[in-house]
């Protein structure tokens, strides 16, 4: 009889119920209530609930209670990876704190609050209760895990973004539009981002694990998308996708042929880390808008049009020439792509000075390293607009790609090189991303350059230049004896027309000169990579001070391989859609292109309805 008496003094924990279900009330006011499956998903610097069912009922004179949060390999409280969250009588702001906020016989309703810059990933949960007589501790259930996020919805946390209808495109927004081709020809696809399916929270926390960054490290949101950027590219650390820009994509999937990111992130989580093949600008883009999204960091998609690579760091796209204007091939490693795809992520920069928070850029694509791993960013957005580029990360870099000047420089016969002619407006065209509530195209170049030619951007230009590897390229004299300008008539080329050029040279200079006209007219990859010359012409011309010659050619229209596209598609159901069931839809395609296509297949996806299925077509 004692021992029994004894026995239901003592307090236990006899179940823990996290209140997880999509419906409720912690993944409604968190804003996670689109995430597939019912765990308790929740954002930082926020209150949630949860209950517990105890032996008896609590007696707060007598009985102790706190929880124990750990997350990673080795949880340190001195790290924030081991969380003690204590009982007290009013929660306040900035803390972890929990508060009983109902008390019903033996179950008690805790209310918890999380700091706005604790540790985000999967936490393990622990109860702990003393009572006069003894300490025991809830083992853990798995099936317990809490899920933290980043979020833009609390005013501390370093990824807050005001604007509700912004939060609602770059936080909750499961499908966006991506830009591509050129600035006459601009074109759009569809990209199903799936943050919320069933396995992407898993596989964006397991690219994370993956990576260099340790869990005391991913409360940073500066940290967390610089790995980001890292990982979702293969060359370094077997990162989540495999670039390839050479047309042989025997062995993967060709990079036109994704259509969102869902695939490529379950495909990476399933073969345990094993990079996808393969990606282009794009793609790399579209994962990471997933990812970051995924987690809670606001994050768009961004597309240049004429956007430079400049490998030098001499804040200048340069292209170099012999001494008979010819191109010196093994010195032009820079490069104009017609267009390239990055990110903008947004959160406050504590790292920088103020007025550097806000957008970010980001980019995944693997085009240089950055502190001996390929990844580009965050850099301020408003740094790159002023030209200040010491700021970090990679900002150089990414003002090259939207406002280098494109210099030509000719070879002395001393060896030594000149100045012969600058582009002003030769890069950073139609900066574009999906807008605000809409599938129209929103252009923000005005938030990375100011108006071409105007006294700030030449402000800008001649400041970002001073931090590059020839500083004083704005200082030295140009040769301005003779002047070319390339016309084209109407749009621009087209595929299968011809497309008219004029090369307009003037001689500047007070000397009758004489000079060869070279001109080359090759198909490009859209990295700006020659794939082949199409003509290639030699004209002597001889022009007295201050006269003009044109020369008129017509390019030949040229006949593409079409290697991949993508379209948006709109099935028509047979028969009627019952919820739970499956239904058969047709598909109708009409080949838009002159010519017949063989070997042909359909990649189809549908957010929520169905996997990706291949269709072979002829």
């Amino acid at each position: 009889d004692n021992k029994n008496q004894v026995d239901q003094l003592m307090l236990s924990v006899r179940s823990v119920d996290l209140l997880s279900s999509k419906t409720g009330q912690n993944r409604l006011e968190h804003h996670t209530n689109l995430y597939h499956g019912d765990e308790l998903i929740i954002r930082r610097g926020q209150t949630f609930q949860i209950e517990l069912d105890l032996s008896r009922p609590f007696n707060s004179n007598t009985d102790k209670l706190h929880l124990e949060l750990k997350t990673g390999p080795l949880p340190m409280v001195s790290k924030g990876t081991h969380v003690i969250i204590q009982l007290v009588e009013e929660l306040e702001d900035h803390s972890w704190e929990a508060k009983i906020v109902k008390q019903n016989g033996n179950r008690i309703k805790l209310s918890v609050n999380s700091h706005p810059k604790a540790v985000i990933g999967q936490y393990k949960l622990t109860v702990m209760v003393k009572c006069p007589k003894r300490e025991v501790a809830i083992k853990h259930d798995p099936s317990k895990d809490i899920a933290m996020l980043f979020n833009p919805w609390c005013e501390a946390d370093t990824v807050y973004m005001d604007d509700e209808e912004e939060k609602k495109e770059y936080v909750l927004n499961d499908i966006g539009r991506i830009y591509y081709g050129t600035e006459t020809q601009i074109g759009a696809r569809t990209w199903n981002y799936g943050q919320y399916l069933e396995g992407i929270l898993e596989a964006c926390l397991y690219v994370l694990e993956k990576s260099e960054i340790p869990p005391s490290g991913r409360g940073d949101c500066v940290n967390v998308v610089r790995v980001i950027s890292a990982m979702i590219n293969s060359p370094d650390d077997n990162g989540v996708l495999a670039g390839n820009w050479s047309g042989n994509y025997v062995g993967g999937v060709s990079p036109t042929a994704w259509s969102g990111s869902v695939d490529i992130l379950m495909k990476y989580h399933k073969e345990g880390g094993q990079p996808v093949k393969y990606g282009q600008c794009w793609v790399f883009s579209g994962v990471t808008t997933t990812v970051l999204r995924c987690l809670g960091i606001p994050c768009r998609s961004v597309t240049n049009f004429q956007s430079a690579h400049d490998t030098d760091v001499s804040l200048t796209t340069d292209v170099y020439l012999d001494e008979n204007m010819e191109p010196l091939d093994q010195l032009n490693s820079d490069s104009v792509w017609n267009f390239h795809v990055w990110n903008d992520c947004w959160m406050s920069r504590p790292d920088l000075p103020p007025g550097m928070g806000g957008w970010q850029a980001l980019d995944s694509t693997p085009q240089e390293t950055s502190q001996g791993t390929f990844r580009c960013g965050p850099a301020s957005v408003t740094a790159i607009r002023t030209g200040q580029v010491y700021h970090k990360y990679d900002t150089p870099f990414v003002f090259a790609e939207v406002n280098s000047d494109k210099i030509y420089w000719q070879r002395n016969l001393d060896g030594t090189f000149t100045q012969i002619h600058s582009e002003k407006k030769a890069v950073g065209h139609f900066i574009s991303t999906k807008a605000v509530g809409s599938d129209e195209r929103a252009d923000i170049t005005h938030l990375y350059k100011h108006t071409e030619e105007s006294e700030e951007e030449r402000i800008a230009v001649e400041t970002a230049s001073r931090y590059g590897t020839r500083p004083d390229v704005y200082s030295m004299p140009m040769a301005k004896d003779v002047s070319v300008e390339v016309k084209i008539e109407g749009e621009g080329p087209r595929m299968g027309e011809d497309a008219q050029l004029t090369i307009v040279v003037t001689n500047l200079s007070s000397q009758p000169r004489r000079t060869t006209l070279h001109s080359q007219v090759a198909v490009m990859y859209y990295t700006g990579v020659l794939k082949g010359t199409v003509q290639k012409n030699k004209l002597p011309v001889e022009l007295m001070p201050n006269e003009g010659e044109s020369a008129e050619g017509i390019v030949g229209g040229c006949c593409l391989t079409a290697t991949g596209m993508m379209l948006c598609l709109f099935p028509q159901p047979e028969g009627d859609a019952v919820v739970g069931k499956e239904m058969a839809a047709k598909i109708t395609f009409t080949n838009p292109l002159p010519h017949k296509l063989r070997g042909v297949v359909f990649r189809v996806e549908g957010l929520g309805l169905q996997k990706v299925r291949e269709v072979a077509v002829g």
